[in-house]
């Protein structure tokens, strides 16, 4: 196994940091661009970072990308998923918050699955959408435009649409970074991988009281539903934030995330 690697901007991958699973094209995760492709058997791709961190690889899934420090400024980057808040809408679009202090990025009205403008959704000021970045532009001041539909399908594929009800809470880039990276690995090489335990201990715990869902956006933002737990919902969606709030300001070992997990609901009394 190759040892781990921190890129800088313009730095090329060694081809020996590259996956070599021949069977599946090599797909490019954030923070990574092609220079070149292959032109014949014997030759590689030539890829080079567009922002500063750690390579990371899965050879099942024959991926590579760049995972962020943690408190790094999100930068929108296409095919990222992020959590955006309406701020207003226009006649053909919403215009969207991703991150605070930035130029509003554009969804458009009828980018949701099956809409027209006769069922497009009505959304109003601070609801908020999950949505996967289509275009950057080029330069600076270019716009940011949002679509909540796979464009290759059509469909909300991954939970894109409106997010309804919840809570939203603020983690690093980083953070948000591995949740996203966990969530798509293998399960089997998930921990390993990530040192990332902390979804995996709360659903353990919280199997009983209805689960959650979460949505994860490379922004920062992670959503938050337990309206399965009926009475108990507000606590279990209070209590899954602090955990993953707390395990990234603390960047804590799996162990801890384990004892953590525990403390947590025993303190909020959701478990004995």
């Amino acid at each position: 196994m190759s040892a781990p690697l921190v890129l800088l901007p313009s730095d090329e991958v060694p081809q020996d940091h590259l996956p070599t699973n021949s069977s599946n094209p090599l797909r490019l995760g954030p923070g990574l661009r092609i220079l070149s492709q292959p032109s014949s058997k014997g030759t590689n791709h030539v890829l080079t970072a567009t922002q500063a961190g750690l390579l990371t690889t899965d050879a099942k899934r024959n991926t590579v990308s760049i995972l962020s420090f943690p408190n790094r400024r999100y930068i929108p980057t296409v095919n990222d998923f992020v959590i955006a808040q309406i701020h207003h809408s226009s006649v053909d679009f919403f215009h969207c918050m991703v991150t605070p202090h930035t130029a509003h990025a554009l969804l458009g009205q009828l980018s949701f699955e099956g809409a027209s403008k006769k069922t497009r959704p009505m959304l109003k000021q601070g609801e908020l959408v999950y949505a996967r970045v289509q275009s950057v532009g080029v330069g600076a001041g270019a716009e940011v435009e949002l679509t909540c539909v796979n464009p290759a399908t059509g469909k909300a594929d991954g939970g894109l649409g409106p997010l309804t009800g919840g809570m939203v809470f603020d983690v690093s880039t980083g953070m948000a970074a591995r949740l996203i990276r966990a969530s798509s690995s293998s399960a089997e090489n998930t921990d390993a991988i990530e040192g990332l335990v902390v979804l995996s201990e709360l659903g353990k715990k919280l199997e009983s009281l209805g689960g959650f869902e979460i949505a994860v956006g490379r922004n920062g933002k992670v959503w938050v539903d337990c309206s399965n737990a009926a009475e108990s919902a507000v606590k279990v969606t209070i209590a899954i934030g602090r955990c993953l709030q707390e395990t990234d300001q603390q960047n804590l070992h799996p162990h801890d995330q384990k004892k953590l997990v525990t403390k947590i609901l025993r303190d909020m009394k959701l478990v004995s």
